[in-house]
């Protein structure tokens, strides 16, 4: 007799044959449905550790970022044990007390080292500190590195428009884009007349600090 036999007459009333609920109970998507769920792993001192390492192992960046990075990955965690998160704030901020003890976590360093990568790349003074308080750098901590930032906001505008291939370095026939492109220069934080310079290739190299219009 098939399957299809045998739950027809099942249907129409007739009793099943011997072991045909052992059966049913034994099917393969029963035993699957009884397996137990992996044990959730605990949050631990060791854990946090590790992951602010392989972060830091990655990415520069400030405590601040990495709390939040931490904070993340423990209510991840904490949320699939069904635990409050909140319980494991003292462990994330003595791991990264332990990475400041050991000169790995330092914003200062940070600060500065980002913000002159930034302004070589062409980023205008505000839009890097802007940037830098995104992550969660104290206040003085960033107006202590604008004062050591040693580009000046000419020679960024100018790399911003080489780096975006924008004014001088546009390809040939696409003068009609000179107004969009001072206004993308605007947008990213530069003075008009530091844009329309960068545009028109008239910047001057000891323009250092951009006026105000």
């Amino acid at each position: 007799m098939s399957e299809d036999d045998f739950e027809t007459e099942n249907r129409a009333g007739r009793p099943a044959p011997p072991g045909a609920e052992v059966a049913a109970e034994a099917s393969p998507d029963t035993a699957r449905s009884t397996k137990r769920s992996p044990r959730v792993k605990p949050v631990s001192a060791d854990w946090l550790m590790r992951a602010a390492s392989y972060y830091l192992e990655r990415y520069a960046t400030s405590a601040e970022n990495l709390r939040r990075v931490l904070r993340r990955k423990v209510k991840r965690r904490a949320g699939e044990a069904g635990e409050d998160a909140g319980q494991y704030e003292p462990l994330i901020e003595t791991t990264l007390a332990r990475f400041a003890e050991l000169g790995l976590l330092d914003d200062r360093a940070y600060a500065s080292a980002r913000l002159s990568s930034l302004r070589r790349k062409g980023t205008s003074r505000r839009m890097a500190t802007a940037k830098l308080q995104e992550k969660g750098l104290p206040r003085e901590v960033v107006e202590t590195a604008l004062e050591g930032d040693q580009t000046g906001e000419a020679e960024a505008a100018a790399a911003y428009a080489r780096r975006r291939r924008f004014g001088p370095h546009r390809n040939p026939g696409r003068e009609d884009r000179r107004d969009k492109e001072i206004a993308a220069m605007v947008r990213a934080g530069f003075s008009a007349r530091l844009a329309i310079a960068a545009i028109d290739g008239t910047i001057e190299p000891d323009e250092s600090v951009a006026r105000p219009d």
